[in-house]
């Protein structure tokens, strides 16, 4: 006996990547590579509905081709692929420059941190925020500002 069609696509998600792969290669006559499930179960379930509703109109076939006709398709990559613009980053006006040692007393021991040009500068490691070198400290996530008790200000 065979299944609805509502019935074959709601079994789709309890089938494996495998199994759907299986089902892809009898329903489209060729391998897929593809292993992403989420894209494979639409794929299947597309061609379940075509083979038992048929697929789209003709006057919708054409109208595909006319814009297709019209698109300006790219057949080959650019030459050089351009670079996304630098992103400049603004020194924030909440630290003192660089070359300062911030220091705190926690837990018992003083800690200092160097600011550098290229981030936070503690215990050898460079780090790209106060905020990263506070989670070290304290082992949970912590506003780096507010940890080192820098003054607020406007950024």
């Amino acid at each position: 006996m065979r299944t609805s069609l509502p019935q074959q696509i709601a079994e789709l998600p309890q089938k494996t990547v495998k199994q759907l792969k299986v089902l892809y290669g009898d329903l489209f006559g060729e391998v897929t590579t593809a292993n992403n499930k989420a894209w494979l179960i639409k794929r299947i379930a597309w061609r379940l509905q075509v083979r038992a509703h048929g697929g789209l109109s003709d006057r919708a076939k054409q109208r595909a081709t006319e814009l297709a006709d019209d698109a300006e398709i790219r057949l080959n990559p650019p030459p050089t692929v351009p670079q996304p613009p630098s992103i400049i980053k603004l020194p924030d006006n909440r630290l003192p420059p660089a070359g300062t040692v911030l220091s705190r007393t926690y837990k018992g021991k003083v800690l200092q941190v160097l600011i550098r040009d290229d981030g936070f500068e503690y215990a050898g490691q460079i780090y790209s925020s106060l905020s990263a070198v506070a989670k070290v400290i304290t082992g949970g996530h912590c506003n780096g500002f507010h940890f080192f008790k820098l003054p607020r200000g406007k950024q």
